[in-house]
């Protein structure tokens, strides 16, 4: 079975200095993979040349077969790769209605929007609650779940998400994280961003640690988890 997205020898450069060096790796369909690492590993720059926002400096990103290196953002969308951004990029004076609107602003088929919305509110039915409330009235952790559903509306096959635990206090970081797991539990293939290792490790199939632009080690979420090398460098071993 070919993978769902493939990475190959990915560069991705500011100016001169080289923040991704050459990385590659696979992503299984309905799998959740975690690449975590620290601070100015080159976590979210992969994202974002995944996402078409940054253009790599050499290397190619296959997804499903496509090679999509080279399409703008907003093709790469309606191919079902869907960016979920770090710090969550809502729009703060529109309402909750109106910002998962624009999630689904490419599809074209009103019956499975509808459905997508009601998928939405099943997973974060505060945010049915709060409709018609402006976005930056919301809470940390329900603008988090905006942010979610309004890619959700976009009917992504492979989500990437960029530290979506970021600024919530611990509970929230709880709900966010199982509605993960269950967002996972519908087929939805899941890239997985965070500075929360443990928390990621132990949800994700499998996870890559990136350091300095390379990926270093790789293997099962519970391999990393046991790795002395993770525990020392990440959990507070």
């Amino acid at each position: 079975m070919s993978a769902l997205l493939s990475v190959e020898d990915l560069a991705v450069n500011y100016g001169h200095i080289e923040a991704v060096k050459g990385i590659g790796f696979e992503l299984e369909a309905g799998e959740i993979t975690a690449l975590v690492g620290a601070n100015g590993a080159g976590k979210s720059t992969t994202l974002l040349a995944l996402s078409g926002l940054l253009r790599p400096a050499r290397g190619r990103v296959l997804f499903d077969g496509e090679d999509v290196t080279r399409l703008k953002p907003h093709q790469i969308v309606r191919r079902g790769l869907v960016q979920v951004a770090e710090g969550r990029a809502i729009l703060a004076t529109l309402s909750v209605r109106e910002n998962l609107a624009l999630g689904a602003y490419a599809r074209r088929d009103p019956a499975g929007v509808a459905a997508s919305l009601e998928e939405v509110f099943h997973l974060f039915p505060r945010l049915e609650e709060r409709l018609e409330q402006k976005a930056g009235n919301l809470s940390g952790g329900e603008q988090q779940m905006l942010a979610i559903g309004r890619a959700m509306m976009a009917k992504p096959r492979l989500l990437l998400l960029d530290e979506p635990s970021m600024g919530l206090a611990p509970l929230l970081v709880q709900d966010i994280f199982r509605t993960l797991v269950a967002i996972n539990r519908t087929g939805l293939t899941v890239l997985l961003v965070e500075q929360n290792v443990r928390q990621a490790l132990r949800i994700a199939r499998r996870g890559f640690v990136l350091e300095t632009g390379r990926i270093v080690l790789e293997g099962s979420g519970d391999q990393l988890l046991g790795d002395p090398r993770v525990v020392e460098a990440y959990l507070g071993g």
